[in-house]
């Protein structure tokens, strides 16, 4: 990652948004198999001039600006971890990833007719980010990635299916739909990374203490302090019994938004 600085570029989104100009590209295999909300996600972000789904160093690109290399991934940074590590040895790389901050559960019969329409309780935050982080540590600070995360509203749409999901009574997510984007936060930096840790823990901390500021679950704050680590942000100082005591190391960043 380079220069510490995270902010937010307005851009306006409906969803009667079909395509835009940039879109206009050859077909491709890739976007045969495209779920619709990494479709839309690429609607959204790309502008004119983009080139679509190009082919850099033997992998598919879903949108080349430039010099810099445009991946939107919805979900497993763990299956790019081969693709990303050959494209950052040469390339800037920004890897785009959107956080449900609110989600809508809609349950749709065989015909595809809305059985039901609920908003999830649960709610996303950029911290998540961290969940899947976890999967490339050894890529994060980079000077060559910069990560973008999408904050949006989306529908998690599932069908039923007696023979699978029994957690949710055999309701099977079949695809995620975007509603809209609501905010979005670039990191360049393990600085800017470390500017997530909450104003409200201490100085010196464990990962019981982070977890209480995040008001998240302990397994969350593990993966954040592993996270920073890797990227040279956090050490380890001390243990508190059984419980590892981590600080900041003193390098700096900043958070800005425009």
């Amino acid at each position: 990652m380079g220069s510490p600085v995270m902010g937010k570029r307005t851009r306006s989104w409906t969803v009667a948004v079909i395509r835009s100009p940039a879109m206009v590209a050859r077909p491709h295999v890739g976007t045969l198999r495209e779920k619709p909300l990494h479709a839309a996600l690429k609607r959204w972000y790309s502008e004119t001039g983009d080139r679509i789904e190009e082919p850099v160093d033997g992998f598919v690109i879903d949108l080349v600006r430039g010099e810099l290399l445009i991946e939107i991934q919805t979900r497993g940074f763990s299956s790019m971890k081969r693709k990303l590590a050959t494209l950052l040895a040469d390339h800037p790389v920004r890897l785009v990833y959107p956080i449900p901050q609110q989600k809508w559960i809609v349950k749709v019969d065989d015909a595809g007719g809305v059985v039901s329409r609920r908003k999830s309780p649960k709610r996303g935050s950029i911290v998540d980010l961290f969940a899947e982080l976890v999967s490339v540590p050894h890529l994060i600070a980079d000077p060559n990635l910069t990560v973008e995360v999408l904050l949006i509203h989306e529908e998690e749409v599932r069908r039923y299916d007696g023979t699978k999901a029994w957690r949710r009574k055999g309701w099977v997510v079949e695809e995620r739909r975007l509603v809209d984007v609501v905010d979005q936060l670039v990191i360049d930096s393990p600085e800017a990374l470390a500017m997530l840790l909450p104003g409200e823990v201490p100085e010196e901390f464990t990962t019981a203490d982070l977890a209480v500021a995040l008001g998240r679950h302990r397994r969350l704050a593990q993966q954040m302090t592993y996270c920073l680590r890797n990227a040279g942000v956090l050490e380890m100082v001390a243990k508190r019994g059984n419980a590892i005591v981590y600080r900041r190391t003193g390098r700096s960043g900043h958070l800005g938004r425009s």
